[in-house]
């Protein structure tokens, strides 16, 4: 059970540098809190997937403090504290031989082949109320080369919901999807959200045209520091997000939804 009165990631001037010294992120603190569905917005090398790299308990800081779901990374095992934390890889290979409850129940071990053990009942019916909350109950009786980009992403959600984490990273989750891709996406994730209300969720995207309705908060960052941060009103303003993309740009929110013109 989250402690909704930790966070579930907490940097304090945090600070990450390659081994030749160029520095990747500039001493950045950030909160997210249990039920925070932050995005994390820039352009192309603004620190944002080293920024998650952090979160997802794959890097370690190079200076200042990272915890994440109370753990001090450098003090504690990264990969069992990734065991407690739901990462969709758009990477990941989907065995073709493998139905779509047996993908989404591959997420239980972190890897993309079932355990010869098997699993419970419960699991089973665990991944099946997990693909119908995401709109894919219709791919369980169909074969992987027969999915659509945007019902892949989907499954790849399901999957790393499977284990119930209290945090869901998310890297450009719409990358490559066309619009009904895109809005069957935006949907589902609003869908697992509403489902899981003290779920933390960040978001990684360079398209505010990305952001699900559900996202309530946001990080700016450009050339690796942060820009502004906050209640997502307050951050995604015309000046905050030109100042993030080096552009006048204005932005506009209709029915919860954003987008951004130069």
């Amino acid at each position: 059970m989250t402690d909704a009165s930790l966070p579930l990631v907490d940097l304090q001037s945090m600070s990450i540098f390659t081994p030749r010294r160029v520095c990747l992120v500039t001493d950045l603190t950030w909160v997210v809190r249990p039920g925070e569905r932050w995005a994390l917005l820039g352009p192309n090398g603004a620190g944002k997937s080293t920024t998650l790299s952090v979160v997802g308990a794959t890097r370690h800081p190079s200076a200042g403090v990272a915890e994440v779901l109370g753990r001090r990374l450098g003090r504690t095992d990264l990969r069992e504290l990734r065991t407690h934390i739901g990462v969709v890889d758009h990477a990941l290979r989907i065995p073709p031989d493998l139905s779509a409850v047996e993908v989404v129940l591959t997420g239980l071990s972190g890897t993309v082949q079932t355990l010869i053990e098997g699993y419970s009942a419960d699991d089973h019916a665990r991944a099946l109320e997990l693909l119908t909350l995401l709109g894919c109950a219709a791919l369980v009786d169909r074969g992987v080369q027969t999915w659509s980009h945007g019902e892949k992403a989907r499954v790849r959600i399901a999957r790393a919901m499977i284990g119930r984490p209290p945090l869901l990273l998310l890297d450009e989750p719409a990358s490559g999807l066309d619009l009904p891709g895109r809005e069957d996406l935006m949907e589902a994730i609003d869908g697992v959200v509403a489902a899981n209300p003290l779920l933390g969720l960040v978001l990684v995207t360079h398209h505010l045209e990305e952001l699900p309705t559900s996202i309530d908060h946001a990080l700016l960052l450009r050339d690796s520091h942060a820009v502004a941060q906050g209640p997502v009103d307050e951050v995604l303003t015309d000046e905050h997000v030109s100042s993030c993309f080096g552009r006048p740009i204005s932005v506009r929110r209709t029915a919860g939804r954003w987008t951004a013109t130069a």
